[in-house]
């Protein structure tokens, strides 16, 4: 007889798996379903009679320095994508379309992990792609392949491939701490050499944002909130600069706000 405690009425509650033959037969029902209702329910479903298809593919990438319960979560989030992209009328097996996209989402899990800073996927494909072709270039000319040559290769223009390069060294970074190549131990760390905080620099993201948002706006405007949000003058100082009301000021500076709020958003200025 089964215990009557709480490990038990958790697997009454688990929702046997059917055999093989059924369940391709329940997922291709299910998928039709989620393909007409997109009901969340009957993606639930899918993902648990999936489940053994994730964990399968997971654990070949055990053992490459990331946790395997990680890798599996990144397996789920595949499997959702190829749930939410498969198409039921097509014919086709779904295990069959589901395992290049989960592997791929590892795969991209993996390649991005390895990265010491993070840059976009594109250009991290275009890289292995410029750097396969290079190497291949290299033993078919016997020499190092130009650009273009590498572009005209895997069908990419002169200036991606120049883009995919650029980006190699963010793959690995130097301790602030290491000295450089040459030096005695008591030379200069890095970190040493690295300028202070420059208080100016928020004026200058400040500005930046607002020339773009002030396009909208007429001159007298924009000068207006040149001088309040950009000098942090006080309404009082930009009317006597402008010699004009401080009244006026407020009024100006209120139309302004609006006219950006109308064509920029809500939260152009607090």
């Amino acid at each position: 007889m089964p215990r009557d405690d709480g490990a038990g009425a958790e697997t009454a509650r688990t929702i046997p798996k059917p055999a093989p033959s059924a369940r391709r037969d329940l997922v291709r029902g299910l998928l039709r379903e989620y393909r007409a209702s997109h009901d969340p329910a009957v993606r639930d479903r899918l993902v648990d009679l999936n489940s053994d298809l994730v964990h399968f593919i997971a654990r070949r990438f055990a053992n490459r320095g990331e946790p395997l319960e990680d890798i599996e979560q990144v397996g789920f989030l595949g499997l959702i994508h190829a749930i939410e992209r498969f198409d039921p009328e097509l014919g086709n097996e779904f295990s069959t379309f589901a395992t290049p996209t989960i592997m791929g989402e590892i795969r991209r899990y993996f390649r991005d992990r390895s990265w010491a800073v993070r840059v976009p996927r594109r250009l991290q494909e275009n890289l292995l792609r410029v750097n396969a072709a290079a190497q291949q270039l290299t033993g078919e000319l016997g020499r190092s392949p130009s650009i273009s040559e590498i572009g005209e290769r895997i069908g990419l223009e002169p200036e991606d491939v120049l883009a995919a390069l650029e980006v190699s060294p963010a793959q690995h970074t130097v301790s602030l701490e290491a000295a450089p190549a040459g030096r005695g131990d008591e030379a200069l760390t890095l970190g040493d050499r690295l300028g202070a905080d420059d208080s100016n620099l928020d004026r200058v993201e400040i500005r930046a944002l607002l020339e773009q948002a002030m396009a909208h706006l007429n001159p007298r405007e924009r000068e207006i909130m040149a001088l309040r949000f950009v000098e942090e003058l006080p309404q009082t100082e930009v009317a006597k600069r402008l010699g004009i009301s401080q009244m006026h000021v407020s009024r100006l500076q209120r139309a302004a706000v609006e006219h950006l709020r109308r064509e920029m958003g809500e939260n152009v200025l607090v």
